[in-house]
């Protein structure tokens, strides 16, 4: 895997031997090179980098400045260089994987390289282990939505098709389903049957009202701060304020 770099110094010469140093490391493809903290940042923010070469020294460059508009967690993979030693703890605490003290030969630039290969080995297949967890719960399947529902009463099964039912009410631990003239029985919550039903289709218009949004022919005002859902039958149902104002309203675009 190759890694993008940008190097960061205040002075040409250490920029040019950096450069000459790089250019024998066929991994690493430098995209930029800036002399200041503010050209550093829009670099970074541009390129995106995998690595950077980031010095340390004030006042002529204030690496801090960097860290803090980039943010730790944000910073690519980092190599602080200085000439002098004093900054190295700052430099660990921004996450550096390593601190070359000016002037620096090949030798120690390889043992720093192999510690950022490392490191952005790392971060890749971590941020790839996240990309596949992502794509593996965006192609999960959701939760299962019955088509039958199934009912009994008075010793014979029903099997009653959901897409047939206009609405549904609570009738303390049971549901009355409406399908057309016909009413079922069936012993379960209505918050517990809510929870089988598609959200898209079945909506609350009210504590113990279940619509088919499919059903609904006109929404209108009704008394007081409630409002009416008239089904395609003619039945009318009272949609209460908590409900009017939440998925129903967004959906059919009904007054508040």
């Amino acid at each position: 895997m190759s890694m993008q770099a940008i190097i960061v110094d205040s002075d040409p010469s250490s920029r040019q031997k950096l450069r000459e140093l790089l250019h024998r490391e066929p991994d690493i493809e430098i995209t930029a090179e800036c002399d200041s903290a503010g050209a550093a940042i829009r670099a970074i923010d541009r390129k995106s980098p995998d690595l950077v070469f980031l010095e340390m020294s004030r006042p002529q460059l204030d690496a801090r400045q960097v860290v803090e508009a980039i943010g730790v967690e944000l910073l690519p993979t980092a190599i602080f260089t200085s000439s002098d030693e004093q900054f190295a703890l700052e430099a660990f605490e921004a996450n550096a994987v390593d601190y070359l003290v000016k002037p620096f030969e090949k030798p120690r630039l390889v043992r720093a390289l192999e510690r950022a290969r490392e490191r952005y080995r790392f971060r890749h297949f971590a941020q790839l282990g996240s990309n596949m967890n992502r794509l593996v719960a965006s192609a999960r399947p959701g939760p299962r939505r019955p088509n039958r529902l199934v009912v009994r009463s008075q010793g014979s099964v029903y099997l009653v098709k959901v897409d047939e039912i206009d609405w549904i009410e609570a009738a303390r631990n049971y549901v009355k389903i409406h399908c057309g003239a016909e009413t079922h029985l069936m012993r379960e919550p209505l918050s517990r049957l809510a929870d089988r039903l598609d959200p898209k289709v079945f909506f609350r218009i009210h504590r113990s009202t279940l619509v088919n949004i499919d059903r609904v022919r006109k929404i209108e005002p009704g008394t007081g701060s409630e409002a009416v859902a008239e089904l395609d039958n003619g039945t009318r149902l009272m949609i209460s304020r908590a409900y009017r104002r939440g998925q129903l309203k967004e959906l059919l675009g009904a007054e508040a």
